[in-house]
């Protein structure tokens, strides 16, 4: 069972490590969206409106291409690493505290995508 594991992330790290960039570059792109909160309609507010649409894009498109390194079904849930990079991006840029259920959270996530990352079955 070990060497499956093993073997599956290794036939699926390509595509785990794009989709792990999309999930951050989509949380980087709504920390803009809800910072465009701050600074209301003016040139910085757009600024700051538009990089979050740039920076949910290009989360997009590398989702897409991720996709050809891996299973839909062991890169989609990957997606929900942007949870996690929201919890840390809240709290080390937007200063919001992280509780407990938050960490335990974050912890439950991470151990069910170790889990997804393994479990892969073809060996094309």
């Amino acid at each position: 069972m070990t060497g499956a594991f093993l073997q599956s992330l290794q036939r699926n790290k390509k595509g785990i490590f794009l989709m792990l960039i999309s999930s951050m570059l989509v949380a980087l792109g709504q920390m803009c969206w809800k910072l465009f909160q701050n600074f209301g309609i003016n040139i910085s507010g757009i600024s700051v409106l538009s990089a979050g649409f740039i920076l949910y894009f290009l989360g997009a498109v590398i989702m897409i291409v991720a996709f050809k390194f891996g299973e839909l079904s062991v890169l989609h849930p990957f997606l929900s690493a942007s949870y996690i990079f929201a919890i840390f991006i809240g709290f080390f840029i937007l200063h919001e505290r992280i509780s407990l259920f938050k960490i335990l959270s974050i912890a439950l996530i991470g151990f069910g995508l170790i889990l997804l990352g393994g479990g892969s079955k073809n060996e094309n």
